[in-house]
């Protein structure tokens, strides 16, 4: 970059909104297109392209270090990978990847004998589209016709098609617009699927017979609460299909018949604000998992009958966290974590004693892989840690065998003693313990000299897994230490952890990453500067934040569609997602306090004048989620507040979504990319 270059500057256009007597001003909301999801302002599009071209100026001299980057994450892929066949009724199914594909086959072979069949291939789906997903897919029970959807454009509103899999031809019916499993009646002449409405609010479930037109589809049930979402499922033993409706915060069940889907359906329990729960069945016994009694969810039962009086089949505890369970025909599984390590136990349904399956590291992330059937004599489980490549075991129940499978292939070489992890434990400033999982060089020097990438996210009780990466080596053996920060907002220490980082104590999320940063900087980790970080989504709001807070403490910061707009987002109930995340962020249309607790950390609203560190931006142009106008107006508003000369870029992938570019070897380049802004920054990327 030249010094001559200078970046674009969107205009201000004077733009003011009043809600609970306070008035606040936005230059920037014109970059919202009123066409929305129709993106055609040319002004809009005039400066998303104005940035791609500044962010293709700035990256430029970096391209030799992104493609060595490149090649060394691609180097760490298995080209023909496939995974570990797994029995499901009459056929044994799998996938695969082909030397140079970006997208998997799907195969299955009769479990009797005979030739191997392809059901579905992602290759030939995707040709021809700049983005390609594979949503929902499912095999009929008696295994003739396979239901699958496919989003082209990163919208996340899917088409879902069926193939008659014994002629290979597709049949007639297309159903647009579907966002939800794929669920089919027992007799295989029936599918379940919900629609997205116009405002990408899936409030419906509902019943398509094969050979008939879609528009004869009849909606089975329908939630009028628009801040509930439906969805749709099928019980362990595939007699029910489980239609769930709910928000972030509370749920409700009913039961269909798996034989006869226009039944009156089976209502469990009526919802109550602020209880979740989740039903399967085993011979009549209803299981539910539910936080009714404690934040950390117990086991009841219940009879078909008399489905909301429910009896305790596992009770709380405040260490324990049950975080999900699996019916089988003899007996059945449950997942939780103790003190957030997780922990798999086999119960039996007589006495519900646990067995648990032990695993070798201190820190690591273990969980039930691909387990279709109902009757099972061996469990599969999938294993990592952050220094463990992924492992699928088969657990043999009669023995208690962990009976290796298939260990991830590193096709460049990976010799897991050059590296060492940890599981620490570091006060945030209101005292409580909050866990970091790291992993770095065993030669790191404890000095401070040394560079470290810290990331994190904090929403929504999602736990950050201590996992392994074959993209995180290129930190790593460049001298870097990776850290996890297990901050609240998540559900990693259960779900008071998660509770404890959302509505009025959100703030805590943030407090809790940079107090993780410090105490890695006084431990001898790394040094203020010498840390990067990133996060998306929800991560991305995380990011923006401590760039306000702590500005000085950052070497670089990689933002990927950063839901940085949180004010104005909320107080937009049009948008597709705002209703449903009011019990998440808090109501600020209705209630003022919430509105001045946004108000007060919204990354976007609290920009000011200071010195800000180098900064990487992505978004989407399809994004349902975070839409492309918060990073941009975030962006805008950056250029024209800090008062430092240090890079600032945003790239907008102009066909793609929230996940961003699709296929296994553009999302690397995605990656390679980030990592080269971050080797620039941190004055090491030659």
């Amino acid at each position: 970059m030249t010094d001559t270059a200078k970046p674009p500057v969107a205009a201000r256009r004077p733009h003011s909104f009043a809600r609970h007597g306070i008035t606040v001003e936005d230059p920037w909301a014109w970059l919202r297109d009123p066409g929305y999801p129709d993106v055609q302002d040319k002004d809009v599009l005039a400066y998303l392209e104005a940035e791609n071209g500044w962010f293709e100026q700035a990256m430029a001299p970096r391209k030799a270090l992104t493609d060595a980057l490149f090649t060394e994450m691609k180097g760490r892929i298995k080209e023909d990978d496939s995974s570990v066949p797994q029995k499901d009724g009459d056929h044994v199914y799998w996938r695969a990847f082909e030397v140079g594909a970006q997208y998997r086959k799907w195969y299955r072979r009769p479990v009797a004998g005979g030739a191997d069949q392809l059901i579905l291939d992602e290759p030939a789906l995707a040709e021809g589209h700049d983005y390609f997903r594979l949503g929902a897919m499912s095999v009929s029970p008696d295994g003739r016709y396979l239901a699958y959807a496919i989003d082209n454009n990163g919208s996340e509103r899917f088409e879902a098609r069926i193939k008659d899999l014994a002629t290979g031809e597709l049949l007639p019916e297309v159903i647009p617009g579907t966002l939800s499993a794929l669920v089919w009646t027992s007799d295989s002449k029936g599918l379940l699927y919900g629609l997205a409405n116009e405002n990408w609010r899936t409030d419906n479930a509902r019943l398509h017979w094969l050979g008939q037109s879609v528009e004869s589809d009849v909606e089975l049930f329908h939630e009028d609460d628009e801040g509930f979402r439906v969805s749709v499922g099928l019980t362990s033993s595939e007699k029910w299909i489980v239609i769930a409706t709910g928000d972030h915060v509370t749920t409700e069940v009913w039961l269909l018949p798996a034989d006869n889907p226009a039944a009156q359906p089976l209502l469990v329990s009526a919802r109550k604000p602020g209880r979740e729960y989740e039903v399967d069945e085993h011979d009549g016994t209803l299981y539910i998992r539910t936080n009714d009694a404690h934040p950390n969810f117990r086991l009841v039962k219940a009879s078909l009958e008399t489905p909301d009086q429910w009896e305790e089949v596992i009770g709380p505890d405040d260490h324990f966290y049950l975080t999900d369970f699996t019916l089988f025909k003899g007996f059945y599984v449950t997942e939780g974590r103790q003190d957030g390590l997780d922990q798999i136990e086999l119960r039996d349904y007589a006495t519900h004693r646990a067995k648990r399956i032990p695993f070798p590291e201190a820190s690591y992330s273990a969980s039930l892989d691909d387990n279709p059937e109902y009757d099972v004599t061996k469990l599969r489980i999938g294993y990592e840690s952050m220094v463990t490549p992924d492992t699928i075991y088969d657990y043999h129940l009669a023995t208690g065998e962990l009976e290796v499978l298939k260990v991830q292939e590193i096709p460049s070489g990976y010799d897991a003693t050059r590296y060492e992890t940890e599981r620490l434990m570091i006060a945030a400033r209101d005292g409580t313990p909050i866990p970091v999982s790291i992993v770095y060089p065993k030669d790191l020097p404890r000095d401070g000299s040394a560079p470290l990438h810290l990331y994190g996210y904090g929403a929504y009780g999602i736990a950050m897994e201590p996992g392994f990466s074959t993209t995180r080596l290129s930190l790593l053996d460049r001298g870097f230490a990776f850290a996890l920060a297990h901050i609240r907002g998540g559900d990693d220490l259960g779900q008071q952890w998660y509770l404890d980082g959302k509505l009025d104590k959100r703030t805590n999320t943030f407090t809790d990453f940079v107090d993780v940063a410090k105490g890695l900087i006084e431990r001898g980790y790394t040094s203020k500067g010498r840390i990067s970080i990133s996060g998306g989504s929800a991560g991305g709001e995380l990011m923006g934040a401590v760039m306000n807070s702590d500005p000085d403490l950052w070497g670089a910061v990689v933002a990927h569609v950063p839901f940085v707009d949180v004010l104005n987002t909320m107080l937009d109930e049009t948008l597709p997602l705002t209703p449903g995340e009011w019990p998440e962020w808090g109501n600020p249309i209705e209630d003022k306090a919430a509105f001045e607790t946004i108000r007060a950390y919204d990354p976007y609203g609290n920009v000011r004048a200071q010195d800000y560190p180098p900064l990487m931006v992505t978004a989407g142009l399809n994004d349902p989620r975070v839409t492309y106008w918060e990073p941009a107006k975030w962006v805008a508003k950056l250029r024209a507040t800090k008062t430092d000369g240090n890079v600032l870029i945003l790239k907008t992938n102009m066909g793609a979504g929230h996940g961003g570019k699709s296929g296994r070897f553009e999302s690397l380049h995605e990656t390679a990319e980030e990592f080269a802004f971050i080797l620039w920054q941190l004055g090491m990327a030659d």
